[in-house]
């Protein structure tokens, strides 16, 4: 249990040490940096969608003699709608944007900067809690080095994002100390949503296909809906297209040959 409690933990370390770059860093981050990080973070969670996530669940599916496309494309389905529901109602504001989105309020803007990362490490907890709630359930087809090389792949993208946050905090007034905390608030959403799941994938055992398969939908929503297109918003599109292409390839290297 201490080694998936530990698992849990890696992804908002590596929130926290992306956070921390706001004391080292000028009051503004570049532009070509902001894009190569959004890009690379976009790369790493595709992989670690199709890889970590979606593949599995397919093997899984059939071993459990599922008609095994079809849990994948539930699951996949239902991740996107939930993601989109939270999106319409969480009140947030993305950095590279001036209307916040979600339902109205009268929040300050910092705090919906904060948000809008909160509601992208959303499901990056659920899908290293629903490898781990595999490895717990004994299912062969889930490692536990497979699930340690999702966790530490979605530290490795949350580094840039922990940055992304914080830098922009800075850049609004707060103090480096106050921007650092804020950024680091934003990733403790993961293990909390990681532990969740694997409470929900451990009382019902056979849908675990359709979890991973969710976890892999919320995670290409956020890609596609945000990620994306913040990485291509003015020049310089090409230093984000060749970060995603780097992420994709570390993440798939990664799982291929440690997992």
């Amino acid at each position: 249990m201490n080694n998936v409690l530990w698992g849990l933990m890696i992804p908002f370390i590596g929130t926290t040490l992306g956070s921390g770059m706001v004391f080292f860093m000028r009051n503004k981050m570049s532009l070509k940096i902001q894009k190569a990080l959004l890009g690379f973070a976009s790369g790493v969670m595709i992989a670690a969608s199709v890889w970590s996530l979606l593949i599995p669940a397919i093997d899984m599916a059939a071993s459990q003699g599922k008609i095994e496309w079809i849990p994948p494309a539930v699951g996949f389905l239902l991740g996107v709608f939930f993601l989109l529901l939270l999106d319409k109602l969480i009140p947030h504001l993305h950095a590279y944007s001036k209307t916040p989105e979600g339902v109205h309020s009268h929040l300050k803007k910092k705090t919906m900067l904060v948000l809008a990362v909160t509601l992208h490490n959303i499901p990056e907890g659920m899908a290293v809690g629903v490898v781990f709630a595999g490895v717990l359930a004994h299912n062969p087809l889930i490692t536990i080095s497979s699930a340690y090389v999702l966790a530490i792949g979605i530290a490795i993208q949350n580094f840039p994002e922990g940055a992304i946050i914080s830098m922009p905090l800075r850049a609004e007034g707060l103090s480096k100390k106050r921007a650092f905390t804020y950024g680091t608030l934003s990733g403790i959403v993961e293990p909390l949503a990681g532990f969740v799941t694997i409470l929900l994938t451990q009382a019902i055992a056979n849908i675990l296909p359709y979890f991973l398969a969710f976890a892999a939908g919320a995670m290409i929503y956020v890609v596609v809906e945000e990620l994306v297109p913040e990485a291509q918003i003015g020049d310089h599109s090409d230093i984000a297209t060749i970060s995603v292409a780097f992420g994709f390839v570390l993440m798939m290297v990664l799982d291929v040959a440690l997992g």
